[in-house]
């Protein structure tokens, strides 16, 4: 299995990115997927995180209302559109699988089997 995590960059506040996760060696329509940020120093947290079907979604307080998840089950590739960024949500981004079945979401790291490498967000003016 591999979930290959890119979109990172620097931006300025008040910009916007869009991450891409792309997974491989797996069913991916039978996995829920999720966005987890750790900045330096801080805990890792789940930002968003989507159902196999994409029916049902959770957001993290930090970026409800900034930030949607979204997926494309034909080309086994989870998003995650980040608006109006702010510095402090500069942290390395990883995508993650869960391949428990059922049809919610869930924003425990102790649930989610496969883990992307990490794309590196900075934003800063």
């Amino acid at each position: 299995v591999q979930l290959q995590a890119s979109g990172g960059g620097l931006v300025q506040p008040g910009g916007s990115l869009r991450l891409s996760c792309a997974a491989s060696g797996l069913t991916f329509r039978m996995y829920a997927m999720g966005w987890f940020r750790q900045a330096p120093g801080k805990e890792r947290e789940c930002v968003a995180a989507i159902s196999r079907g994409g029916g049902s979604t959770y957001y993290s307080d930090s970026v409800k209302g900034r930030s949607t998840i979204s997926r494309d089950n034909a080309k086994n590739t989870v998003y995650l559109q980040m608006n109006n960024l702010k510095p402090e949500d500069t942290a390395v981004y990883y995508c993650a699988a869960d391949r428990r079945v059922y049809s919610g979401v869930d924003y425990r790291s102790e649930n989610y089997d496969y883990w992307g490498q990490g794309t590196l967000v900075t934003v800063s003016s």
